[in-house]
């Protein structure tokens, strides 16, 4: 979990800088950065902030039992998921230089920043089919499948790889003919790198060494020779993964019980004890008027209950283990209260004796 505090920040860096120079640039009268290309890069911003929300909630390590209602497991090995962020890095910067310089960077260092971006497509197809896949498991029927918030970042990314270098192999055989450097080195194999053709085969060759040299930096910071594999195997549950997980943990949730229980009687007001799956809980109206709008909508509109139920048992039982305090208590349950006035609207127009269903919830 620690480990995004710097992917964060690094992401919030790349956000200001980029977005200084795309400034800079347009003050300066220089129009060749497009405004769809602007667009599009604060679109892939956002895609990496939904990433790392959605990493929040799939971060635990295939040894540890979880609540599936709280958390689920990670998609990528805590032990190795610092070689994605070394290839997420390189990946950027080669994005930004190619974006920013395009062909007016040295041959060599465009061949490298275009084979990173090769090798950044392909881990975003790996990551793709990592978190593309429905799973079934211990009785639970957890579905990875359909669009989450994996799928944007690296769908994005694979995007971008391919405009960007269809740009540069474009123009890029025009322009380097018309450069000529003193270095008579340097000026040969810009002549040689200027025929497009040769400088798709240069790309392509050029992948094996940026690999060797990207390994071998891992090797050094304490990374597996092998981390870039085992970073999708080393998981459970997942397209890619070679581990089994412990039994779930039993269901613990208490949602909105906790406010009745935790709060200032003064101000959550409870009411009276009802009983939850066998258990003795302290409800107040709020929690009771909650209970009997689900139980309305389970019974008119299932389907939308259970899409409703997934995203409540998903992002509800984790706000809820926060609620800890009386005070958290108190501002939850003054913040809940206009959504208790809907649901209570909600109630006198479908039900004949909308008081009656209240009252019977959470009883034996």
């Amino acid at each position: 979990m620690t480990i995004l505090i710097p992917f964060i920040l690094l992401v919030l860096f790349i956000l200001f800088f980029v977005s200084f120079r795309v400034i800079t640039k347009y003050r300066k009268g220089n129009t060749t950065i497009l405004t769809i290309e602007c667009i599009l890069f604060v679109v892939y911003i956002l895609s990496l902030f939904i990433f790392g929300g959605a990493y929040l909630f799939n971060s635990a390590d295939y040894k540890i039992a979880i609540d599936p209602h709280d958390s689920w497991y990670t998609p990528f090995s805590e032990n190795h998921i610092l070689t994605l962020l070394v290839y997420f890095i390189f990946f950027m910067t080669a994005s930004i230089l190619i974006w920013f310089k395009g062909r007016e960077l040295p041959p060599l260092i465009l061949v490298m920043a275009m084979g990173i971006l090769l090798i950044g497509s392909t881990i975003s197809m790996v990551i793709l089919l990592q978190v593309s896949v429905p799973i079934t498991t211990n009785h639970y029927d957890i579905s990875h499948g359909g669009i989450t918030g994996f799928h944007f970042a690296p769908l994005l990314s694979i995007v971008n790889s391919v405009l960007l270098i269809i740009k540069i192999i474009k123009e890029e055989s025009k322009l380097a003919k018309q450069r000529i450097y003193k270095n008579k080195f340097l000026n040969s194999i810009n002549l040689y790198l200027s025929n497009s053709k040769k400088q798709t085969y240069w790309v392509i060759i050029g992948l094996f060494p940026i690999l060797i040299i990207i390994t071998l930096i891992l090797v050094v910071f304490g990374q597996d020779f092998y981390s870039l594999g085992k970073v999708f195997t080393e998981t459970t549950t997942w397209r890619f993964s070679q581990e089994t997980h412990p039994p779930f943990l039993d269901y613990q949730g208490h949602y909105l019980c906790t406010v009745a229980a935790c709060g200032n009687p003064k101000i959550v007001k409870p009411s009276r004890l009802g009983v939850r799956h066998g258990t003795t809980i302290i409800v107040n109206r709020q929690l009771l008027v909650a209970n009997a709008f689900e139980d309305v909508i389970q019974r008119r509109v299932p389907k939308f209950h259970k899409m409703i139920r997934y995203y409540y048992d998903t992002y509800g039982y984790n706000l809820s283990k926060k609620i800890n305090t009386p005070k958290r208590s108190n501002y939850t349950y003054i913040l809940m209260k206009p959504l208790e006035f809907f649901f209570v609207i909600v109630l006198y127009l479908c039900c004949t004796q909308p008081e009656v269903l209240i009252d019977k919830q959470y009883r034996s």
